[in-house]
């Protein structure tokens, strides 16, 4: 079902986390990267994000439990098993040969108007689109259930519980992000690992809340145009609220940009920026064919890394076939 409200607190959370990250930390949200460097190189560069991505699932758990995410179910024969694996090698083989996800060239490069992100971004949305069009026309692989008797697009609003503690998390983020950091914490190691898990913490119940926990919830707005009555446009929400503040924030702060240009010398706790600086003359048949693999398989499962990742911790036995093939497809 569509959730406008959901959506927007946690498009808000996600803005919070990633734009938060790159103006006090000077780096750029790449779950695909954090994920695939927590496996082959563990540091406290990423270790700190990837704890706060978990926390997020206690903090909702305890708190919130109506906003647990609900998910198809885990695999159950060898087949079911090897189609998973396989689906976590394309997305693992695709984000690394493409250089990233839905968080660093979605959420992050295309606020940031990288004209790489803005290419990849294309290359595997429109693949995923296809992609889940053409298996819902296909009879023998109608994978996305209807709505109990409704179109999907019928709005659903929050119980009031939900609602207050949706606004007090995301009114906090803020708070903490734009008045207390930069106040409060010192420019040093330990105030940029208590800031990594603090984002990784709010760009974790960004995902939950919004509902791109939900693999059926992002094929639902895949569909378009193929069946209109299970089209939910949520995604579009977090498109408007989770990039578009990242944006207005990256154009008045211009991290990186030089002091002439009214640019930001310094993130607020590290000493330099750590943005990406390949350009569209990068962009090789490895960068392409990673992007378009990466869409194919978040078109056949709605599934990307961010998610993935809070998947495997409550669905394990989903986890350890699409978590080793995603590993496999990092190494090929």
């Amino acid at each position: 079902m569509f959730t406008p409200v959901h959506t927007s607190l946690g498009a808000l959370l996600l803005f919070n986390g990633s734009f938060g990250l790159l103006i006090h930390n000077g780096e750029v949200f790449g779950i695909s990267s954090i994920l695939s460097g927590s496996v082959f190189q563990p540091s406290l560069k990423t270790l700190p994000i990837v704890a706060g991505l978990l926390s997020s699932l206690g903090t909702v758990y305890l708190a919130t439990p109506s906003l647990r995410p609900n998910y198809p179910d885990a695999p159950s024969s060898w087949t079911s098993a090897a189609s998973t694996l396989g689906l976590g090698l394309l997305v693992g083989w695709g984000t690394k040969n493409g250089k990233g996800c839905t968080s660093g060239h979605m959420l992050c490069g295309l606020s940031r108007l990288s004209p790489r992100s803005l290419i990849a971004t294309s290359l595997f949305f429109s693949t995923a689109v296809v992609t889940a069009n053409v298996m819902q026309l296909v009879s023998s692989f109608n994978i996305i259930p209807p709505c109990d008797g409704v179109p999907c697009y019928t709005p659903t609003y929050p119980s009031r519980y939900e609602l207050i503690f949706m606004t007090a998390v995301t009114t906090l983020a803020l708070f903490t992000n734009f008045f207390l950091v930069p106040r409060v914490l010192k420019r040093s190691k330990r105030s940029r690992y208590m800031f990594a898990y603090l984002a990784g913490l709010e760009l974790g119940l960004g995902l939950l809340i919004t509902g791109m926990t939900d693999p059926i919830k992002i094929l639902r707005f895949f569909v378009f145009p193929s069946d209109l009555s299970r089209f939910d446009p949520s995604l579009a929400v977090v498109f408007f609220f989770g990039i578009c503040p990242s944006l207005v924030g990256y154009l008045i702060t211009k991290p990186g940009a030089p002091l002439e240009e009214g640019g930001k010398e310094e993130p607020t706790l590290a000493d330099s920026w750590s943005i990406p600086n390949l350009t569209v003359a990068d962009i090789d048949w490895r960068f392409i064919a990673g992007a378009i693999a990466f869409g194919l398989g978040w078109g056949l499962s709605g599934v990307c890394p961010g998610p993935a990742l809070l998947r495997a911790v409550i669905q394990p036995l989903w986890g350890a076939p699409w978590m080793g093939g995603y590993i496999l497809g990092n190494l090929m």
